[in-house]
């Protein structure tokens, strides 16, 4: 999605992002399996997750990268800091 994040938005955007990248690298994941495993693009998951410049992506991005990484959506949406039963679960993939 290539729409600009209003000035508002953008901390939240970065701070998902940084939420994202954290729980892929304590789950030991590549940005290209947790691609693989949300059915995205790995370039997808490097904007998302990129430091300098948030990147705008849909809730249907949120919700695959979640169940990628076994979580709740909401969990990415308010980590500042995951609790020890996010970081502690286990990475099993969630079928339909």
């Amino acid at each position: 999605m290539s729409k600009d994040i209003p000035l508002r938005h953008r901390d939240r955007f970065f701070q998902i992002g940084i939420a994202i990248s954290t729980l892929r690298r304590v789950r030991g994941m590549s940005q290209e399996e947790l691609a693989e495993k949300a059915n995205i693009s790995r370039s997808l998951i490097s904007a998302v997750e990129a430091p300098s410049l948030p990147h705008n992506f849909t809730l249907e991005t949120l919700l695959s990268i979640a169940d990628a990484l076994n979580v709740d959506p909401s969990d990415l949406l308010n980590a500042s800091m995951f609790p020890d039963n996010v970081i502690n679960k286990s990475n099993m993939r969630i079928d339909n």
